[in-house]
């Protein structure tokens, strides 16, 4: 992937010093965490610029995937490509020995659609399988893998990802769930990443004939979702990335206010850092 801005951020991922978990915004609904003892996650990222006139990327490419030296894990919220991307992905794991976590129909696409491990220099046992209910440790950092409600996905999951500074929250492209409410009961989520966009006219993948889209939450059900999770913070994600169905994050500040959670909300673009 050709970055738009050369290596200067994960540069900047590699000489960070946090006290407790840095998270740096990639855009689309891509992340990346780094703990105070320097274990670094990679959540969805995305360096495609998708399927024009389809879907066409509106942000930077904010980084090439090659330059990419330190990886722990990347993991994945379900089998779409702007969520499971051999290009984007691939790489990291063959240069770092990452291992990428993810659901069964996510790892199908790694294995089968994209074969990875003819494509690229990345062993079997680097794809680990994962599931609702699953808790395993990746350095300093704990993951609880959780239920999500994405009706466009085929196995969609979340992650709770526990620090000894705090406690971070991925919904991947999940809706309000039933299961929040004990989610938001079990764990005490300081920052919580979900979805927002607004509904659009996005070309049918078969007919390339406009239709009405609703790919991600609105400002109602987000903020239902991050209200049923107890967000500390809420940061939308994913209103940046594609034509046609990009939003203003700054709205929900009205829609969040009478409501004991989240109790703020946090608006960064893709590049930002804020920290836990």
């Amino acid at each position: 992937m050709q970055s738009d801005w050369g290596d200067w951020l994960v540069r900047d991922v590699e000489e960070a010093t946090p006290d407790g978990v840095a998270v740096w915004y990639l855009g689309c609904n891509g992340f990346v965490l780094k703990g105070s003892g320097g274990t670094t996650l990679f959540i969805d990222p995305y360096l495609g610029l998708g399927d024009p006139p389809r879907t066409v990327r509106m942000i930077p490419v904010p980084f090439d995937p090659d330059d990419v030296a330190e990886a722990d894990a990347v993991l994945a919220t379900h089998e779409h490509t702007d969520h499971v991307h051999g290009p984007s992905q691939a790489p990291i794991l063959e240069n770092t020995d990452a291992t990428f976590y993810a659901p069964d129909d996510s790892l199908t696409v790694a294995r089968e659609e994209e074969n990875w491990t003819e494509e690229w220099d990345v062993s079997e046992d680097q794809l680990s399988e994962i599931a609702e209910g699953d808790t395993f440790d990746i350095g300093e950092f704990t993951i609880h893998v959780e239920e999500a409600h994405d009706p466009d996905a085929t196995h969609p999951v979340s992650y709770v990802i526990e620090h000894d500074a705090g406690t971070f929250f991925h919904g991947g492209d999940t809706k309000p769930s039933d299961a929040f409410d004990r989610i938001g009961e079990e764990y005490d989520i300081d920052l919580g990443v979900l979805a927002f966009g607004t509904v659009g006219q996005i070309p049918d993948k078969e007919t390339r004939e406009p239709k009405r889209t609703r790919w991600y939450n609105d400002e109602n059900q987000i903020v239902e979702a991050a209200s049923s999770l107890q967000f500390d913070r809420l940061l939308p994600s994913h209103w940046d990335m594609w034509k046609g169905l990009t939003a203003d994050p700054t709205v929900l500040h009205h829609h969040a206010a009478s409501f004991d959670h989240p109790e703020r909300l946090e608006v960064v673009e893709i590049g930002d850092r804020t920290d836990i």
